[in-house]
């Protein structure tokens, strides 16, 4: 799992990448912002050359890239309106709903980014089986982050049906998206051993350790019996989202 807090972290070139977000030549906001945006906005083309736009008149992808600036600085509270603003022009952006479920969740607003991370998954589901590249890579994502939402709320069972869809899917072929769903198969594997599903665990760790041989470490635990496996990676890893 050393993967799991770089795949996630939006300052990530592959995590902007995968979420289809705009790289680090986009338009960036003007330091001297509020911390609740204005009408009006002063954004920087470059060091020398800036300009005011209308929030209202930006797009959906624009919003979502401002907003991931944002985020990447470390700046959450700002993040969310423009995030929101964007999930209002086009309630079916699914890498907005993403990106503002991650962000809650950091926030700690469990419940609310749960919603969104479902809302992704519906939305996904709706539109097919998702079997591309892409879409297979949302999907066991978005689950990933639904299940740690619910498991940190202590719905472990809710948590589980969330997991459980990632290591319903084919294993894919794509190695990034094979990284993330192997990410889920330990973090499935964790929550069941919590549930006192051991054997079922311990089967779900062993085919993770063949892929990666780091994850024998946590098979280990689990046929161990120790408690730490548990706490380490469904609560104090998560905790970095």
């Amino acid at each position: 799992m050393q993967s799991t807090v770089q795949q996630l972290c939006l300052k990530q070139p592959v995590v902007r990448a995968k979420l289809g977000l705009p790289d680090k030549a986009a338009p960036t906001i003007a330091a001297n912002s509020g911390e609740n945006f204005p009408a009006q906005l002063t954004i920087g083309d470059s060091p020398t050359k800036k300009r005011k736009i209308s929030v209202q008149n930006l797009s959906p992808k624009e919003l979502l890239a401002l907003s991931v600036q944002l985020l990447s600085n470390g700046k959450r509270e700002r993040a969310v309106p423009l995030l929101r603003l964007a999930l209002e022009k086009d309630p079916d952006y699914l890498r907005a709903l993403l990106v503002m479920g991650q962000t809650l969740l950091q926030n700690g607003q469990l419940a609310e980014a749960t919603g969104y991370f479902e809302r992704a998954i519906s939305k996904l589901f709706l539109a097919g089986n998702p079997t591309d590249v892409e879409n297979t890579d949302l999907i066991i994502l978005s689950s990933q982050w639904a299940g740690v939402a619910c498991i940190r709320q202590g719905k472990w069972a809710e948590g589980i049906i969330h997991l459980e869809r990632v290591a319903s899917l084919k294993e894919p072929d794509d190695p990034k998206s094979k990284a993330h769903y192997f990410d889920g198969l330990v973090l499935l594997a964790s929550a069941l051993y919590n549930e006192g599903q051991k054997t079922e665990a311990a089967n779900y760790l062993r085919y993770a350790a063949a892929y990666n041989p780091a994850n024998k470490e946590y098979l280990e635990q689990c046929e161990n019996g120790e408690d730490v496996f548990v706490s380490d990676l469904v609560s104090s890893r998560r905790g970095d989202y």
